[in-house]
C-alpha cells in the first residue's frame, strides 16, 4: 500500500485543527481539495479515518496514520537539513505523550531548549501515557513504566516527589485531631481525573483498610495546586509546585515523613530514535 503525501498531510491537518475549513487554510488549498484528499486516502486504506463531527476527531486508524505522517515529515526535514537542502512547506511535528505534572514542572523547560521541530503534546496520566506509544500515536512518552515497550528504548529519568498538602484553614477544620484514617475518611480530597489513583495508592500504603474519602476532580496540575491552596480539598501535589507555598505558610505538608516518589521514564520508539536523539540526550540530563 502506497500512501500519498498530500493526502497524509490533509488528514494530519484535519485532526490537528479539528475542521476541514481550518485544515484547508493551514495548507493553502480549498475545503473541497481537503475533502477529496481525505476521501481518496480512506478509499486507499479501506477504513474510516475521521469522525466528521465538531470538532473532527480521528478514528484509531486515523490517529495512527496521522502520527506516522507527522513523524515521517519531521524525519524528511531533518535529513534535508543534514544535507543542506532547503525544504518548503510546514515543519514536521513530533508527537509526545507526557503526564500533566511533568508538563507543569520540568518538561517544558527542557523542550524549549530543543526548538528544531513543532511538538504535539498529548497529556495523560504517567500510568497510561505509554498506551499512546503502544498504539503508534506518539513517537515518545514520559511514563511510569520502566519496562521497555516492544520496539522502544527506555531511559530512567529519576523520581517526581509528591507530598500531601492542604491549606492551613482546611487542616484546622478537618485535621485538628490529627491526620489519620478516621479524619481522612471524611475530608474532601482532590483527584486529577477518574484515572488518577495516586492518592488511593498513597492512602493504602499509609492507612489500614481501604480509606476512600469523598473527592473533587480537578484536571489541571496548576488548578489542582490552587484548589488545595484555596481550601477546596487536600491532595498529593508535586513538591516542585508547592514547596514555596509550604515555606511561606500558604500550604501545610500533612505528612512530611511520607512523601511519594514516582519513578519516571522516557520511552522512545526505535523508529524515531535517531530523530529524537538530541531531545533524548537533553531529557536524560534533566534533574526532575
Amino acid at each position: 500500500m502506497k500512501l500519498d503525501g498530500q493526502q497524509l498531510r490533509a488528514l494530519s491537518a484535519i485532526l490537528r485543527n479539528g475542521s476541514f475549513d481550518s485544515a484547508a487554510a493551514e495548507l493553502g488549498v480549498t475545503q473541497s481539495a481537503i475533502s477529496q484528499r481525505l476521501k481518496a486516502l480512506e478509499e486507499n486504506v479501506g477504513v474510516k479515518l475521521v469522525n466528521r463531527e465538531k470538532p473532527c476527531s480521528g478514528t484509531e486508524a486515523g490517529r495512527r496514520i496521522a502520527a506516522h505522517a507527522d513523524h515521517m515529515q519531521a524525519m524528511e526535514q531533518a535529513l534535508a537539513g543534514d544535507l543542506g537542502i532547503q525544504v518548503d512547506g510546514p515543519q514536521g511535528r513530533i508527537r509526545i505523550a507526557v503526564n500533566a505534572d511533568s508538563l507543569a514542572t520540568w518538561f517544558l523547560d527542557t523542550l524549549a531548549e530543543m526548538p528544531d521541530f513543532l511538538y504535539g503534546l498529548h497529556v495523560d496520566d504517567q500510568d497510561f501515557s505509554d498506551d499512546m506509544l503502544k498504539r503508534g500515536e506518539v513517537a515518545a512518552a514520559v511514563t511510569s513504566n520502566g519496562s521497555a515497550l516492544a520496539g522502544c528504548d527506555v531511559h530512567a529519568l529519576g523520581h517526581q516527589t509528591y507530598v500531601a498538602t492542604s491549606s492551613p484553614e482546611f487542616a484546622e477544620r478537618y485535621f485538628k485531631d490529627g491526620f489519620n484514617a478516621e479524619t481522612v475518611a471524611y475530608a474532601p480530597m482532590l483527584r486529577f481525573n477518574e484515572k488518577d489513583d495516586l492518592q488511593f495508592q498513597w492512602l493504602d500504603a499509609h492507612f489500614p483498610g481501604k480509606v476512600r474519602p469523598p473527592f473533587h476532580t480537578v484536571p489541571s496540575s496548576e488548578g489542582y495546586t490552587r484548589a488545595t491552596r484555596l481550601g477546596l480539598g487536600w491532595g498529593l501535589n508535586p513538591l516542585a509546585l508547592v514547596e514555596e507555598h509550604i515555606e511561606i505558610g500558604k500550604q501545610v505538608n500533612l505528612m512530611p515523613e511520607a512523601p511519594l516518589e514516582v519513578p519516571l521514564y522516557w520511552q522512545v520508539s526505535r523508529l524515531h530514535k535517531a530523530l529524537l536523539a538530541p531531545l533524548t540526550r537533553r531529557i536524560c540530563q534533566t534533574t526532575i
